[in-house]
């Protein structure tokens, strides 16, 4: 079956923390990483009402019955017949080649170029993805001039995590004081709280907004907001810091990518998102206009090296309830799924056709191709192998 980053209608995030609006500390004044730490506030979500957590009780017991999921399945095979796609995008082309100038792809755009370039301030949540964030910070160090970070000490799901990156700063100090990272210190939360995840990721996603605006950026600035797995190609970058005339706001289409860039699924992915910064510009994760620039880079879900890490986003995302039995998180089954390219939950496609749906039943076809891939990956082929064609075996 189908791997989740096929479900347009709900995203599955890897999760940051548990919720809390948390104080970030400063911006691009030129402060190492390690003294870009503030003190964070907590989250404690708390009800009196014992009906309602009678009814939160029987709801949980109901997600995860047999009865439940085989009903979902029965659902998603029958989308198409009680469900309609969300209006389609707007598709910008998007032209590049080696050797062209940046005045005449630019114009290719039917824009112009500016006379010197922008700011560009990359934006993301950061959860437990240390491997494609190191590919995605070096791929687009030339290009982007604060790269804003946040994360917490609890995942969406309110599981206790370390502050990996943190405790791993000296694996990215070749960003230097490009770097504007805070953390989000997530006080013991309730049991109920642990239910809420959406509304947890969304104080998180809050508290970003308060640490992008400590970050120095500026009216006219430009603000990618994406997850960590959702790279922008440089090539993608450099159109937004030169050329002039660029809608205010337009998504970035992305390659989806599953498990490793050996299993490419196709073009769906639109969350990520570039905005000309303004005042009341806000960091958000969901459809925000109807224009979306091509192929503007890759998003690559479960992206891992080792299988404890598929195990902690399984439990730790906003969609945790997708794992209905404990056996889902058993390793030898997890390491079978990955290198078939199946369905890390035993779901169908979320999809609007029955031709889209069955098209896409089945395990993802393997790729042969490494081309076209982020060129720090490819200069670092044997550090990052598990990414790459051949490369399925996790430890």
């Amino acid at each position: 079956m189908r791997r989740d980053s096929r479900r347009r209608s709900r995203r599955c995030r890897g999760g940051g923390g548990s919720g809390a609006r948390g104080r970030s500390s400063t911006s691009g004044d030129g402060s190492s990483p390690s003294s870009l730490l503030g003190s964070s506030s907590s989250l404690r979500l708390h009800s009196d009402s014992s009906v309602w957590h009678t009814t939160n009780k029987i709801r949980v017991y109901l997600e995860h019955s047999p009865l439940t999921q085989y009903f979902q399945s029965i659902s998603y095979l029958l989308r198409p017949l009680w469900d309609t796609p969300p209006t389609p995008f707007t598709r910008i082309p998007h032209y590049y080649a080696p050797n062209v100038s940046m005045q005449q792809l630019c114009q290719l755009h039917g824009w112009g170029i500016l006379p010197s370039p922008r700011r560009v301030f990359d934006a993301v949540l950061f959860s437990n993805e240390l491997d494609i964030l190191e590919i995605r910070y070096h791929e687009l160090l030339p290009y982007v001039d604060r790269f804003v970070i946040l994360e917490s000490n609890a995942t969406f799901t309110g599981i206790p995590k370390s502050r990996s990156f943190y405790e791993n700063l000296n694996r990215f100090a070749f960003a230097g004081s490009k770097l504007v990272y805070d953390v989000l210190s997530i006080g013991e939360l309730d049991t109920d709280s642990r239910r809420q995840p959406f509304h947890v990721e969304a104080y998180h996603r809050r508290s970003l907004n308060t640490l992008i605006r400590r970050s120095g950026i500026a009216a006219g600035d430009i603000l990618i907001m994406a997850d960590a797995d959702e790279i922008p190609s440089p090539e993608t970058v450099q159109l937004l810091k030169w050329c002039d005339g660029i809608p205010p706001v337009m998504h970035l289409e992305m390659k989806n990518y599953m498990y490793s860039f050996e299993f490419p699924v196709d073009y769906s992915s639109w969350r990520a998102s570039a905005h000309v910064y303004t005042e009341r510009t806000l960091y958000r994760h969901s459809r925000q206009t109807n224009l979306i620039l091509a192929d503007a880079g890759w998003h690559c879900s479960f992206c891992f090296r080792d299988i404890k890490e598929f195990i902690f986003k399984m439990k730790a995302y906003s969609h945790a309830d997708r794992v209905k039995q404990q056996s889902f998180l058993n390793p030898d089954r997890i390491q079978k799924i990955i290198c078939n390219g199946d369905d890390l939950f035993g779901m169908l496609p979320e999809e609007y056709t029955f031709t889209d749906l069955f098209k896409k039943l089945g395990p993802i076809p393997k790729s042969a191709s490494a081309v076209h891939l982020p060129s720090y990956l490819i200069r670092n082929a044997d550090k990052f192998k598990f990414l790459l064609p051949g490369g399925c075996l996790r430890s």
